[in-house]
């Protein structure tokens, strides 16, 4: 597992040992930063179920300005946090990131956040996100899915602009309440799909 482009291209990501995540695969994380283009330079993010944080670190590879990871497995985190550092490290910033703290320094100062707790627990940022991953566990999408989207909404409800890239298995289809699929990238039933939401223009109820 490795960043796919930008200044950090060809960093390997580590990842905890078993089956404690599922990372986004190169292939995958690719495929949406193509399509993303240039909405990454200069972005925010915010990196739900971060696990090993491929997500987020490709964001950032790619030219994003500042990020908030959140993951809940403190051995996820410690691989997340290990992994922000060679990434950081090969961006030009000094030293990594800790949970809870903000690690900024060359390279632009670009701003890393890691919470370690629940997604719905707090700690996401108050500056509204241009860009949110979504990756959470496959068997967990049905009872989470509408509870991230309902989230941001209810954080961030005048930000039109925000992009939500949520992956799941090609079986699943989300129809979150106000918002609107723009595109789903990949196919095939249990296979990886990314589907990328805006919000609709308007929402009632």
């Amino acid at each position: 597992m490795r960043i796919t482009g930008g200044t950090a291209r060809g960093i390997p990501l580590r990842v905890p040992h078993g089956d404690l995540v599922r990372p986004a695969t190169d292939a995958m994380r690719q495929a949406v930063f193509s399509s993303l283009g240039d909405r990454v330079d200069g972005a925010g993010f915010l990196d739900l179920f971060a696990g090993s944080g491929g997500y987020g670190l490709e964001a950032l590879s790619r030219g994003a300005r500042r990020g908030t990871f959140v993951e809940k497995s403190p051995k996820a985190a410690a691989c997340l946090r290990q992994n922000i550092a060679a990434v950081r490290k090969s961006l030009g910033a000094s030293g990594g990131a800790a949970a809870d703290q903000t690690a900024a320094g060359g390279n632009g100062d670009r701003e890393v956040v890691v919470v370690e707790g629940d997604v719905f627990s707090g700690g996401w940022p108050e500056v509204a996100p241009d860009l949110v991953f979504v990756d959470p566990p496959y068997d967990q999408i049905e009872a989470v899915a509408p509870r991230v989207f309902a989230r941001l909404y209810e954080l961030y409800p005048s930000v039109e602009a925000m992009l939500v890239v949520f992956e799941a298995p090609g079986e699943n289809s989300l129809a979150p309440f106000g918002w609107v699929l723009r595109k789903r990238l990949g196919k095939g039933a249990r296979q990886p799909t990314a589907s990328i939401f805006s919000r609709a223009a308007s929402r009632v109820g």
